[in-house]
């Protein structure tokens, strides 16, 4: 078993929503306010290996996305740590600040993360220079070289954003994150805003970049079918915690947790194999409020197999099978693991 590369131990992230107009006029008039912190993630814990490709699926408002700018260095975790080599990402929390760039992330958005104003050249040189990876005088040529890798001509350095389509734009974006030379890539939805046929070439672009560069990545999606063909592992999350996590193959073909199941039948041109039962129940209503989360199994209340010790238990995560884990009441008795890690 290799040494892990990335760790996040316990990791929580909580935040303070901002109260409302009717929650200052009570404080006025000497009413009680009552504030709830926003419990985006509760209690992750996470190993990856170097070069390793980790699948981070769930619905919209699960707490993926916090996650991956936790372990991007973007936000520091109100508990627990996130280390590289067992050096913090995190160089402290008043102010927060990261530590490494060793981090890069790769937004939804690639408009929304690139400066309207700047030439796409001066954007990818910014960086490599303040962190003085290259000169000022080598940054034409060092530029030139990322936007090649990513399949851009040259001359686009000498451009504006609102010049590319949205996939040109995603693989502006790729470069700059590359240009930095990191080690880990955080990708954020980094295909979901791209037309079908644009997401399989930028799709093909991170596995051709994954195993040039030897880059560890988190692969961040809400849709299963997007993740399948380039993530080792895959961790399904479900309202700031994992519930299920193990090898992409395992997660596709022998999904344990009844919320990894409903996914995959959200996904109706994905295959799977006879031996497996196709017929999951499909998720019904809402995803509860982070605010106020439901006690025992967050998923109990969408769950049609729930039984009274899902409404009152926290399922710990067991032991289903080689480096595959889930967190449910209904599987059978098994190790109980530590940890969402299941190495």
């Amino acid at each position: 078993m290799n040494a892990p590369f990335i760790t996040v131990t316990s990791v929580s992230k909580h935040f303070d929503p901002q109260l409302s107009l009717g929650d200052h006029i009570a404080g006025v008039l000497g009413g009680a306010v009552e504030t709830r912190a926003v419990r985006a993630v509760q209690d992750v814990s996470l190993e990856l290996v170097r070069g390793e490709v980790l699948g981070l699926v769930g619905e919209s408002g699960c707490g993926k996305s916090t996650l991956g700018r936790m372990i991007a260095g973007i936000l520091p975790p109100t508990a627990g740590a996130v280390a590289i080599e067992g050096a913090p990402v995190m160089a402290g929390r008043r102010p927060a600040r990261k530590r490494t760039t060793r981090v890069q992330m790769i937004f939804q958005d690639p408009y929304a993360s690139l400066d309207p104003r700047m030439r796409v050249g001066d954007a990818l040189a910014e960086g490599p220079i303040v962190h003085r990876l290259v000169s000022r005088a080598a940054a034409p040529a060092y530029v030139a070289g990322w936007l090649r890798k990513v399949g851009l001509a040259a001359d686009a350095a000498q451009r504006y954003p609102h010049q590319f389509s949205g996939g040109q734009r995603q693989r502006i974006a790729i470069a700059r994150a590359l240009a930095m030379q990191p080690d880990v890539l955080v990708c954020d939805e980094p295909v979901a805003s791209l037309d079908v046929s644009i997401q399989a070439q930028v799709l093909n672009l991170f596995l051709a970049l994954r195993h040039e560069l030897a880059l560890t990545m988190v692969f961040i999606s809400h849709h299963l079918g997007v993740v399948r063909h380039v993530s080792d592992r895959v961790a399904i999350m479900y309202l700031g915690r994992i519930v299920e996590i193990g090898p992409a193959d395992a997660i596709y073909t022998h999904p344990q947790h009844p919320y990894t199941q409903a996914l995959l039948q959200s996904v109706p041109q994905l295959t799977l194999t006879e031996d497996v039962v196709t017929s999951f129940k499909p998720i019904d209503g809402e995803l509860p409020s982070p605010l106020a989360p439901p006690p025992g199994c967050a998923f109990h209340q969408r769950c049609a197999l729930a039984e009274p010790r899902c409404r009152q238990q926290v399922p710990l995560m067991r032991d289903v099978g080689r480096q595959h884990a889930a967190a449910c009441h209904l599987l059978p008795a098994s190790t109980d693991v530590p940890s969402a890690s299941a190495r």
